[in-house]
């Protein structure tokens, strides 16, 4: 299991949102690569990265802080947000992103994907973004009719290195993980996914730890972090199935 902290972008700032309301957002750092040094520092061996701002625009609208926190920081990355066209998803690979996370483009233009799978094997991530089990787009503004579980079976021969499940009704909310979701679409589908949305202390981090058979691979924490309701210490202890 990987524990992944979360730095959400908005204005250039690292914030988090309730339930994905623009709208909502809280400020936690001015300066996104002190935090992203910080994360460093407590040992985290991974980082979480969202362009909120490209998520609802459908481009980059973060880009000089994404770059910043790739010169900062010495770990690999995963980035979400606003991701609609092959040659961005290039270019964040081509300049230090490890992994780039696909949602809007998954459920609007799958061939997408699947080249990008192709030319990027291992480095492309699926993000299902779920409202009630249907699958949300568009920076969560917009819901449709497709069943997460049916997104994710379209990509489960294209490559894809991970899905990462988000229960959009959760996030942001230190409600819990929807860990019993996220299980089953684990065992419905041969590729490791990340759970997302909800994490509320390190009962949460046990609860994905014991899911690792069914195939969830790891776990991205933000508002638990930032306000203190789990430490880092305590995260990657149960990263390392301690505690």
């Amino acid at each position: 299991m990987i524990v992944y902290p979360a730095i959400d972008l908005q204005g250039g700032r690292a914030v988090r949102l309730l339930r994905g309301d623009k709208d909502s957002a809280t400020v936690y750092n001015d300066d996104p690569v002190a935090q992203a040094r910080a994360f460093r520092d407590a040992g985290f061996s991974w980082l979480h990265v969202v362009d909120l701002d490209g998520a609802f625009a459908g481009s980059p609208e973060n880009a000089e802080a994404v770059r910043a926190i790739t010169r900062g920081v010495d770990l690999p990355i995963q980035l979400g947000g606003g991701m609609r066209e092959l040659d961005t998803v290039a270019g964040w690979l081509e300049t230090g992103v490890r992994r780039v996370i696909l949602g809007t483009a998954a459920l609007k233009d799958p061939e997408l994907v699947r080249a990008a799978c192709a030319r990027f094997p291992g480095r492309i991530a699926v993000g299902l973004d779920a409202r009630d089990g249907m699958v949300a787009a568009e920076g969560w503004a917009e819901v449709s009719d497709v069943p997460v579980a049916d997104l994710a079976a379209r990509f489960a021969d294209a490559g894809v290195a991970a899905l990462v499940h988000t229960d959009v009704g959760r996030d942001g909310a230190l409600t819990g993980l929807n860990i019993e979701a996220t299980r089953a679409l684990a065992r419905a589908v041969d590729v490791p996914v990340i759970a997302s949305g909800g994490v509320a202390g390190v009962e949460d981090l046990h609860a994905v730890r014991a899911a690792e058979a069914d195939g969830v691979a790891g776990v991205i924490v933000g508002r638990a972090l930032y306000d203190g309701r789990l430490t880092p210490a305590d995260a990657l202890a149960a990263e390392a199935g301690e505690g």
